[in-house]
């Protein structure tokens, strides 16, 4: 089954028409990775502790989904979408605010990962397992002012470390085999999956900064010096991907959400492991 569910996804990224831009065709994302974790792991545990209270067990999401009669949850299924090189070229050369191609991906790419995560829940539910979404589920929020910064009650990339697809970065973003310009999806079923080993020696184990010192590339990246040796400072962050960016480019490339990437492009980990 794990097979099984494996093709289904790459078949719906390479197929469906929602991962095209509609002027040339060309894919938002290249072929995902998929991970599986279990949904007992202790590392679900350990996020109450590492992220904040409110982030939820898959055993908590489950039991919320599942109406008057809970459901045991066994398997977290995790993809990365890895952004197509194209895209990734147009953005490495900015400054300031991301490339057309970058925005309407993070727009557009996203609302194709949303549909992504619907078709594999009713692919699971026609199959004879229970399914939800955590990122679609009515218990999910967002908390803007926790004492982690802006942080919401499922983190995708949390979860796609704990199902062993890559590890932390010194601008908190997850560094997969495919590197660090991606999307990230999740969903939770009673469907046991054997868990993808994690190789890594620790969480921060793909950075080299972390690792040896020897980069930090994405701090002159930053246009508003939210990066540093310290780590990632959210607000400003925040304040220009949120604020800034969507004011001054949104309305010319016609997208509501447009991200910035320029910390996830230019640099050694943009599409690997360095």
């Amino acid at each position: 089954m794990k097979q099984i569910i494996c093709d289904e996804i790459s078949r719906f990224v390479l197929e469906d028409a929602g991962n095209r831009f509609p002027e040339t065709g060309h894919p938002f994302f290249d072929d995902p990775l998929l991970g599986f974790a279990a949904a007992d792991d202790p590392l679900f545990a350990a996020y109450k502790s590492i992220i904040g209270a409110f982030h939820l067990t898959p055993f908590e999401l489950a039991s919320a989904a599942g109406g008057a009669r809970s459901w045991t949850p066994r398997t977290v299924i995790c993809w990365v979408l890895p952004i197509s090189e194209a895209t990734r070229q147009s953005n490495r050369g900015e400054t300031v605010y991301p490339s057309r191609d970058w925005a309407r991906t993070r727009n557009y790419g996203e609302i194709f990962n949303v549909s992504l995560r619907r078709h594999l829940v009713q692919y699971l539910s026609d199959a004879g397992f229970r399914a939800f979404a955590p990122q679609l589920h009515p218990a999910w929020r967002e908390y803007p002012d926790s004492p982690v910064g802006l942080a919401s009650s499922w983190s995708e990339r949390h979860a796609a470390y704990a199902a062993g697809l890559g590890t932390f970065s010194l601008n908190d973003a997850l560094i997969t085999p495919r590197g660090i310009a991606h999307r990230l999806g999740s969903v939770i079923t009673d469907l046991e999956i054997e868990p993808s080993p994690r190789p890594y020696p620790s969480h921060l184990s793909n950075c080299l900064y972390h690792r040896n010192g020897s980069c930090g590339v994405c701090i002159g990246r930053c246009p508003v010096g939210a990066l540093s040796t310290s780590g990632h400072d959210k607000p400003p962050c925040r304040e220009h991907v949120y604020g800034t960016i969507p004011k001054a480019v949104g309305e010319l490339f016609k997208v509501a959400s447009t991200g910035c990437g320029l910390c996830q492009t230019g640099v050694p980990c943009e599409s690997r492991i360095p």
